[in-house]
């Protein structure tokens, strides 16, 4: 074999082991799970984060069969947790990170007449505060790569303008992440990272069991989520998007 041709065969295949990086929270199971999949059978090297992930079995299994697949534990109400993965991962550029772990309370006690005040702290930590926190921690580490997303699940029920009443807590967290996560928007636009917040759709996952409504599987959505994400552009930066590709009103 020609010297010239051994060397473009060894380009050729350090350009092709090259993955890109993304960190997915929420990684044990429905959306976050799929994503994970996804990412790992297409060659991306994937950064999986659980609450307690020697529970979760399909994401052991994940790891077991694709070497890219690196999983952490991760709560992403415990900010000492999270300055210390990302202390851990110091050095490791994340192309895209995904804010995907959510929780959504019981609907029964988010209806007026029944309003339990106690879980809606819960719901901010969870849904609100912690894609904030994760993105300041992380910053560093997506600024360092080439795509430079911060991605952030969403949810129809967050818009203001296609509000259908109850689920108060629930609403109000998925609305303030929109706020938090515009501000970082413009607060980051000078570095070169895009920022977005996207609707999976109805999905049909555990979380979504007590609603009587059209759902889509967890495959499509994925999907399309990945989709949109790759659309996301420092232009379209701070949008809220379908997971279809549409627009969505605030």
């Amino acid at each position: 074999m020609k010297p010239w041709l051994l060397i473009a065969l060894f380009a050729f295949a350090t350009f092709s082991a090259r993955a890109d990086t993304v960190l997915i929270t929420g990684s044990n199971r429905g959306l976050g799970f799929d994503l994970a999949s996804q990412y790992a059978a297409d060659g991306w090297t994937v950064i999986a984060t659980s609450r307690t992930p020697g529970d979760d079995a399909a994401l052991q299994d994940l790891g077991a069969k694709y070497d890219t697949v690196r999983i952490e534990a991760l709560d992403v109400t415990d900010h000492a947790q999270i300055d210390a993965l990302a202390d851990k991962l110091r050095g490791t550029a994340i192309d895209i990170l995904i804010d995907n772990a959510g929780v959504l309370g019981n609907p029964g006690m988010q209806r007026l007449g029944n309003l339990d005040f106690s879980i809606a702290q819960h719901l901010f930590e969870t849904n609100t505060l912690g894609p904030l926190k994760i993105a300041d921690a992380f910053l560093e580490h997506v600024e360092a790569s080439k795509t430079k997303k911060v991605m952030n699940i969403s949810s129809v029920v967050g818009s203001i303008a296609l509000t259908g009443g109850n689920i108060y807590f629930y609403r109000a967290s998925k609305t303030a992440l929109n706020m938090l996560m515009r501000n970082l928007a413009k607060d980051t636009e000078n570095r070169g990272i895009i920022v977005g917040m996207i609707h999976p759709g109805v999905v049909d996952t555990d979380m979504s069991a007590p609603f009587d409504i059209p759902k889509i599987s967890v495959q499509d959505s994925a999907t399309g989520v990945r989709d949109v994400i790759e659309w996301y552009t420092q232009e379209t930066s701070g949008t809220f998007m379908q997971y279809t590709g549409e627009p969505m009103a605030w």
